[in-house]
């Protein structure tokens, strides 16, 4: 099957892959027609627990009203063009949103997540998923119920800042 798609120079080494990077173009074979390669950055690829897909599921169906009002900011590649999803499973959790091409987790916290065993747990679990390589933001609930401005702001801001730093 790949000898259908591959093409010869003309000393018979196969050029495939050795394709005009610079141009961005690769040969053309059997009315193919020539192609764009888009420059793609190589994303880290992060495994999850299959356990926790329905999980993720249920907390989809109920958000709270702070992740709701959030999400109608997120969704649609409104922020700058990025995809963030909502309820991610990565590793052995769930995040509230991230953004797969700035690994970046959003967490809106709301009183239950300032004191106690939940603080402790999502001290831990945070420090685990930074291991991993992912940013993370955090929001009081009641920021994103009364303060949207300043949440899209600072979104915002840490994005133009990663920009700058990973053009």
């Amino acid at each position: 099957m790949r000898e259908h798609f591959q093409k010869y120079n003309k000393n018979g080494a196969s050029c495939l892959n050795r394709c005009s990077i610079e141009s961005g173009k690769f040969p053309s074979s059997e009315g193919l027609g020539v192609g764009k390669i888009k420059a793609m950055k190589k994303r880290k690829i992060l495994t999850y627990n299959p356990k926790l897909k329905f999980l993720a599921r249920k907390l989809r169906q109920n958000m709270t009203f702070s992740e709701i009002l959030l999400w109608q900011e997120l969704k649609g590649k409104q922020m700058k063009g990025y995809d963030f999803d909502r309820q991610k499973p990565i590793d052995n959790y769930i995040v509230d949103f991230y953004c797969k091409d700035l690994m970046l987790a959003i967490e809106i916290d709301g009183d239950s997540h300032t004191h106690g065993e939940i603080a402790e747990n999502d001290i831990i679990r945070q420090e685990r998923l930074e291991s991993l390589g992912i940013k993370f933001l955090r929001f009081d609930d009641m920021d994103v119920k009364k303060n949207m401005g300043y949440v899209l702001d600072t979104i915002l801001v840490w994005i133009e800042e990663y920009e700058k730093t990973h053009p």
